[in-house]
C-alpha cells in the first residue's frame, strides 16, 4: 500500500503476537527532521470492510505531520500487514492495537479512529486510560449497539458455507466494479467524490493473500458488540464526528451513544452531506474540524 501514501511518508514494521504490522509515518522530506521522533504521537486507525487499510486516513494526516509523529497502521488482516489464517475475534484487535501503541508511543497518544476501530479504541481507553491523551472518533459503533445489529447484510449460513465464502469475497471485494459500487453506494454520500485512486487503493488491499479472513469475520459479525454497555465507563476526553448521511450507523445512533456519557464526550460534530467516512469524502472539512482537538 506504500504507493498510495502522500509524499514524505514511508512504512515501518513492528511485530505483534499475530504477526507483522506495517505502519506509515514520516520518513523523508519535507516532514522528517531530527525532532520528528520526539513529537507527540498521533495514531490513525482505519475502519473495517473489504479493502480497508491506512489509506483511509491518507488525505488527513499530512496536515499534522509538522507538529506530530504520524502513526497510521494497516491493522492485522488488512493492507500490507500480516494476514494470519484464523477466525478473527475482538480480542485479536484489542491485543494487537495495544501492542502497537506500547511499542511505538512513549507518551499518551491521541487516537483518531473510525467506526468499529473507534469503538475498540473506547474499550481500550477504558481498560488502560494511561495510554491515551484523547480520542477523536468518527461514527464509533460496535455494530450491535443497544442490541440492534447494524452491519450484517447476508445470512450466516451463506457466509459460512465452504467455497461460497470465497465466491462472496471475490464478487464483493476483489474486483474493481464491486469496490467502486461499495464506496459509492454504502460509504460515501455523494458517489461522484469516489476517485480512481480510492478504488485502486481499496482493491489493492482486498487482493492481498488471505485478505478474506478478516473481512469475512467482520461480515459475519464476529467482531460486533454493544458499545452502549461500555461507553459510560469512558473517562478519556473524547469528541465524536458523524457523517449526517452515514449508512448502517445513523447520526441518531451517534447522538444516543453520546448522551450516555456527556462528561467524557465533550463535543459532537455532524458533518453535512457525508457518509460514514467524512475524512475520505471531504478531507479538507474534516481536517479543519480535527485541528481543534489535535
Amino acid at each position: 500500500m506504500l504507493r498510495f501514501q502522500p509524499p514524505g511518508f514511508g512504512h515501518k514494521v513492528i511485530n505483534t503476537s499475530l504477526g507483522k504490522t506495517v505502519y506509515y509515518t514520516q520518513t523523508a522530506a519535507p516532514w522528517l527532521d531530527s525532532d520528528t521522533e520526539n513529537l507527540p504521537p498521533l495514531l490513525f486507525l482505519h475502519n473495517f470492510g473489504g479493502g480497508a487499510s491506512a489509506y483511509e486516513w491518507s488525505k488527513v494526516y499530512p496536515a499534522f505531520a509538522a507538529t506530530h509523529r504520524i502513526l497510521a497502521p494497516d491493522l492485522i488482516g488488512w493492507g500490507d500487514s500480516a494476514h494470519p489464517v484464523r477466525d478473527y475475534q475482538i480480542s485479536d484487535y484489542l491485543t494487537t492495537i495495544t501492542e502497537f501503541i506500547t511499542q511505538t508511543c512513549r507518551q499518551p497518544v491521541t487516537v483518531v479512529a473510525s467506526s468499529l476501530t473507534a469503538a475498540f479504541s473506547i474499550r481500550l481507553a477504558i481498560q488502560q486510560p494511561e495510554l491515551f491523551k484523547n480520542l477523536c472518533l468518527v461514527c464509533p459503533s460496535g455494530f450491535d449497539d443497544f442490541g440492534q445489529g447494524a452491519g450484517r447484510r447476508l445470512p450466516l449460513p451463506i457466509i459460512n458455507t465452504p467455497l461460497l465464502d470465497n465466491i462472496i469475497y471475490g464478487l464483493g471485494a476483489e474486483n474493481e466494479i464491486a469496490v467502486r459500487n461499495f464506496l459509492e453506494s454504502f460509504l460515501f454520500a455523494e458517489p461522484q467524490r469516489v476517485t480512481q485512486e480510492m478504488v485502486e487503493a481499496y482493491l489493492a488491499s482486498a487482493q492481498q493473500p488471505n485478505g478474506k479472513f478478516a473481512a469475512l469475520a467482520f461480515l459475519r459479525g464476529d467482531l460486533y458488540f454493544d458499545l452502549s454497555l461500555y461507553i459510560q465507563q469512558l473517562t478519556v476526553p473524547t469528541v465524536f464526528f458523524w457523517g449526517e448521511k452515514a449508512q448502517f450507523t445513523s447520526i441518531k445512533l451517534g447522538r444516543r451513544l453520546r448522551s450516555l456519557n456527556l462528561n467524557a464526550i465533550h463535543e459532537f460534530y455532524a458533518i453535512a452531506d457525508t457518509g460514514v467516512l467524512p475524512h475520505l469524502e471531504l478531507p479538507a472539512v474534516f481536517t479543519g474540524l480535527l485541528q481543534n482537538f489535535v
